[in-house]
């Protein structure tokens, strides 16, 4: 689900980007106006080398992720196609509160379709209201592409919509989690979550597979109903009920007990209390990015230039656990998974466009997001006909 930081933006992540030709949220104002036109009518750094860095044809290019604030990496994601790109990038971002804003969502990615010049169009995450969005953009702009990353509807609603989605799966994250969490030393499995995602089927499965994967190694499963940061008592009540609940699993359960939330609202109050007690398992983020809720929870300063440095940043997550003494409590990807995903999926639909890949072969897919990885990505497609792969990195732990 859509990670949510904590911490304010820095004055780097609000600034409005004079450097480049548009603006990185358009007004709602415009965002409408451009979606009635459509509807009538109409790891890395930089690398001037990587396929889609110098295309022939001088088209747009349109990009929506969530805000620095609820979604970090998605969002600088973006930001690194701005400057990968320069002046061709119009980079909108969705409400936080996407949930019940889908008219907005709609209006905000629709209208990126507005301008003829634009012949790319990727969302990340492709929240609710995404694939109505692209279902209208298909409608009046058939020649645009469009790529969703990390969808949140249904797989048989977004294949139609999009030519190709890229989401983590999550069936074989249920296994790579709770295994991670035995080689750990966890002997116990608490798994928070609440019914809006747990009607969500890859949710669902992959909580399933969580339960198969503990019986195997005889380890206690057990499920706890969190509030939803979406309900009425927002995003407090749920962190608060973490800072309260996960003490108390310690001390029922004892320490090799192992954490893990759908929602990443909930990852940094869980990492600070495992922190404080010095005890239990931190196995992996709902969606697999080690710069949300580690570095807060640590105490980290992520400088402006180090935005987005996987590298760098796993770097100093690994010193800062060691200085604790809590080496190997901690787990996660190398890389957050939605960024690697936004910034192929922009190349790949680029080059496309280009004529210079194909959008729906298995190897060239897998080879550009091995290249904004760095290392290996396991890759299938969700069916034999479809356009949507699932992808898996190794789990790492620090």
């Amino acid at each position: 689900m859509v990670p949510r930081a904590l911490a304010p933006p820095t004055a780097r992540d609000s600034a409005a980007g004079s450097t480049t030709l548009f603006s990185r949220r358009m007004p709602g104002v415009f965002a409408v106006a451009a979606l009635a036109a459509a509807l009538a009518g109409c790891s890395g750094k930089p690398n001037a080398t990587r396929p889609g860095s110098n295309p022939s044809e001088n088209f747009k290019i349109g990009i929506m992720t969530g805000p620095v604030t609820m979604a970090q990496d998605d969002f600088h994601a973006g930001e690194q196609m701005e400057r990968d790109f320069a002046g061709r990038v119009m980079h909108v971002t969705y409400p936080d509160n996407f949930s019940s804003e889908l008219e907005t969502v709609v209006a905000q990615l629709s209208g990126l379709a507005a301008d003829p010049a634009v012949k790319v169009i990727i969302v990340g995450q492709a929240v609710p209201g995404s694939v109505a969005a692209a279902r209208k953009i298909r409608e009046t702009r058939p020649d645009v592409l469009i790529g969703l990353v990390g969808p949140h509807e249904e797989a048989g609603a977004v294949d139609p919509a999009c030519d190709i989605a890229i989401r983590p799966d999550e069936a074989a994250r249920g296994a790579t989690v709770v295994e991670s969490a035995h080689q750990m030393g966890a002997r116990n499995f608490v798994h928070y979550s609440f019914p809006r995602h747990m009607s969500l089927k890859p949710t669902a499965d992959r909580s399933d597979v969580m339960v198969r994967e503990c019986e195997k190694r005889g380890m206690k499963f057990m499920f706890v109903t969190s509030p939803d940061p979406l309900d009425s008592g927002g995003l407090s009540a749920a962190q608060q009920f973490i800072l309260a609940d996960v003490p108390h699993q310690l001390e029922r359960l004892g320490p090799a007990t192992a954490f893990y939330a759908t929602d990443d609202a909930l990852q940094e109050p869980m990492i600070q209390t495992i922190l404080e007690a010095g005890a239990g398992y931190f196995v992996a983020h709902d969606v697999a990015a080690p710069s949300q809720g580690l570095p807060a929870a640590l105490g980290l300063k992520i400088p402006g230039e180090r935005a987005g440095d996987a590298a760098w940043i796993a770097a100093e997550i690994r010193r800062a656990i060691a200085e604790r003494g809590m080496s190997g409590h901690f787990g996660s990807w190398a890389q957050p998974v939605n960024a690697i995903a936004i910034r192929a999926t922009t190349r790949l639909l680029v080059d496309a466009a280009d004529k210079k890949a194909d959008v729906r072969d298995s190897l060239t897919v897998q080879r550009y997001l091995e290249r904004e990885a760095g290392g290996p990505v396991r890759l299938h497609r969700y069916d034999a006909s479809g356009n949507q792969w699932l992808m898996v990195l190794d789990p790492v732990t620090y």
